[in-house]
């Protein structure tokens, strides 16, 4: 329950975002919904005017469909029986003449269920001005009326609602009328949603007036009763036995709490009713699922219907494990103008930028980490779920991203420009360099997952993914240049975590892994040098790498055999580079230089090598351009 419990306590610490509209990067509106509300997307919007009579409508834009609305615990978990939403329904529901237009309807008449409900509420005490207003036109039955005459419904030639578009209502309406673009099946099964218009002032929306919502949560909490012990909160409250559903996005019908089977599947003969497994109180209900359906539209990660989603109810923008050191403070890694870029150094400016969320700590500060997916349309799981003190969390964070380090180049900054920067890479990145940019997303999600406890609790990076990304690494004739660089810098930061070296070039490590990777950088910088930047065939050595990888022992002799011409056509400006293969060459012990497979440790020095020479190489350029 303790994730139920985290879910209310951000509820509660976030009252004063409720009902306020917030928008996605694509323009979609969210928002922390109150208690006994849910969302609906409506298709017609009709405007009645405070006295109760029929004002305007329109068809609703596809942007601006998404509606607040107030639910019961039957309707918002309906999916056959009759359970009318209380204000906002569909046509059936809300237009008293439905029958007379040829609506069909199977036993009883919607429309009747519905404005009864509606009528308790404007006869309550608790009712708002614009609740009465629209029962009082609603109750006259003359909607679809109305809607024909302002030819927002259309009927056919018996004076009946047409139930598909067909070009033979051509002849009597024009054109395909707008309705129909907007629905998916008949005109019936249009949602329409209501609002108040007055001629002397501007008036909120229905949907987005607060005083509206707090109209109907005093009117529907006064008909909750069976009080129960809450599991959560330890306290006796109402409860309920229907949960929320719509989690993840407005079509998700999978439920995490569901006890609505009393076949005896669900029990397994263990109980004879559900509250006797756990009882939750219909307000830490509400407040929970309404708080993660915020926070997942908020600031959640969604693969492939899986949720990852972490936050702190203190500061709500804690940083994301999943994402890279560049997302977290772009300006703190960025290479800029710096040849040189220590672990120290890095580890400076990277503990600066995660230190500073320690100053919203609080003496209850923790970080809830939370995993969400489902194995079939109508239940949810929770996969991980981890609450941890918040200054722990950043302090495994901050470790993550000092020690799982490394030089990337695949990252743009808000110019679109490719930009180097120094620190760790994304999961999301990692399961790419391990299973290709094409994986299946279902491997993606798993990896992201697996990751997780490497860094949350310091774990060590499972081996199989490992092995999957240095054997990509090692095979860079499989993918595209740039591919294979990512793949590369990512690896590289992945063995580093184990092995602890730094990007800038080791002069002095012996390691016979190291070296030979070294070599086999150098092989590639001076045939690519030979060949000169309009030729942008493969190098030997990156050809033979994966090959080298293997058999280094035998696949140097070949590497070394094809440079022959290449150091004859660079001729004295080739020495140089031949003078570092003699000398790494000379490094290897006599009984290392053998065909035993290179561990990742030969990718460090790979990377590092050539990063060297590429760096000398643009500090010379500089030189002769400040000399001519």
């Amino acid at each position: 329950m303790s994730w139920l419990l985290h879910l209310y306590e951000t509820y509660e610490s976030n009252l004063d975002q409720v009902g306020v509209i917030e928008k996605k990067r694509n323009d979609q509106e969210y928002t922390l919904l109150p208690i006994s509300h849910t969302t609906q997307n409506a298709q017609i919007e009709v405007n009645i005017t405070e006295d109760g009579e029929f004002h305007s409508a329109n068809v609703v834009d596809k942007n601006d469909a998404s509606t607040i609305i107030p639910c019961t615990e039957e309707s918002s978990s309906r999916s056959s029986g009759i359970a009318p939403y209380p204000l906002h329904d569909k046509l059936n529901y809300v237009a008293g003449d439905f029958v007379a237009y040829g609506g069909k309807i199977k036993k009883e008449e919607p429309f009747t269920y519905y404005i009864k409900q509606l009528e308790e509420w404007a006869e309550s005490p608790y009712a708002h001005s614009k609740i009465k207003s629209i029962y009082h036109y609603l109750s006259k039955r003359q909607l679809i009326k109305d809607l024909v005459e302002e030819k927002i419904l259309h009927l056919d030639t018996d004076g009946k609602l047409i139930e598909k578009w067909d070009k033979k209502y051509e002849s009597l309406h024009g054109e395909k009328p707008p309705l129909f673009s907007a629905l998916v099946g008949g005109q019936e099964s249009a949602f329409v949603r209501f609002n108040v218009h007055s001629p002397t002032k501007r008036l909120t929306k229905v949907w987005r007036d607060k005083e509206v919502y707090e109209s109907y949560i005093r009117f529907y909490n006064e008909l909750l009763n069976d009080e129960d012990l809450c599991f959560v909160t330890g306290k006796r409250l109402p409860g309920t036995e229907r949960h929320a559903n719509k989690i993840r996005n407005a079509a998700d019908k999978a439920k995490l709490i569901s006890a609505n089977d009393t076949s005896g599947f669900t029990f397994r003969g263990r109980f004879t009713k559900s509250n006797e497994v756990a009882s939750i109180s219909y307000e830490v209900s509400q407040k929970a699922h309404n708080a993660l359906k915020w926070l997942i539209n908020r600031q959640g990660k969604i693969v492939d219907q899986r949720v990852f989603l972490v936050w702190a109810n203190d500061d709500l923008d804690i940083p994301d494990p999943m994402v890279d050191t560049f997302a977290i403070d772009p300006a703190s890694v960025l290479m800029k103008e710096r040849k040189s870029y220590t672990n120290q150094v890095f580890a400076n400016e990277v503990a600066k930028a995660i230190d500073g969320y320690k100053n919203n700590l609080t003496n209850k500060s923790d970080v809830t980490i939370l995993v969400l997916d489902s194995a079939t349309t109508g239940r949810l799981a929770v996969l991980y779920y981890r609450s941890i003190d918040k200054e722990l969390y950043l302090d495994r964070l901050k470790k993550w991203h000092k020690t799982c380090v490394w030089l990337h180049r695949y990252r743009k900054n808000e110019k679109n420009e490719f930009v180097q920067f120094y620190g760790a890479p994304a999961t999301k990145d990692i399961a790419f360099a391990a299973y290709g940019p094409k994986a299946n997303e279902k491997v993606v999600k798993g990896l992201m997952e697996r990751m997780l406890p490497c860094i949350i609790d310091d774990k060590k990076i499972p081996l199989d993914i490992l092995r999957s990304a240095y054997y990509r690494a090692s095979n860079p004739v499989s993918m595209d240049k740039w591919e294979w660089e990512k793949t590369l810098s990512i690896t590289c930061a992945l063995i580093n975590k184990m092995e602890g070296y730094n990007v800038a070039l080791d002069t002095e490590n012996n390691d016979r892994d190291y070296l030979f990777g070294r070599l086999l950088a150098v092989a590639d910088v001076l045939e690519r040098r030979a060949l000169g930047s309009d030729e942008s065939r493969t190098t030997n050595a990156i050809r033979y790498m994966n090959s080298f990888s293997k058999h280094p022992a035998r696949t140097w002799k070949t590497i070394q055999e094809s440079l022959q011409p290449y150091q004859a056509r660079l001729g004295t400006k080739g020495l140089y580079l031949s003078k570092i293969i003699d000398e790494v060459a000379s490094k290897i012990h006599f009984d290392d230089f053998n065909n035993k497979p290179l561990s990742g440790k030969y990718l460090l020095g790979f990377y590092s090598q050539r990063h060297e020479l590429y760096q000398k190489k643009e500090t010379e350029g500089v030189k002769e351009e400040s000399t001519n």
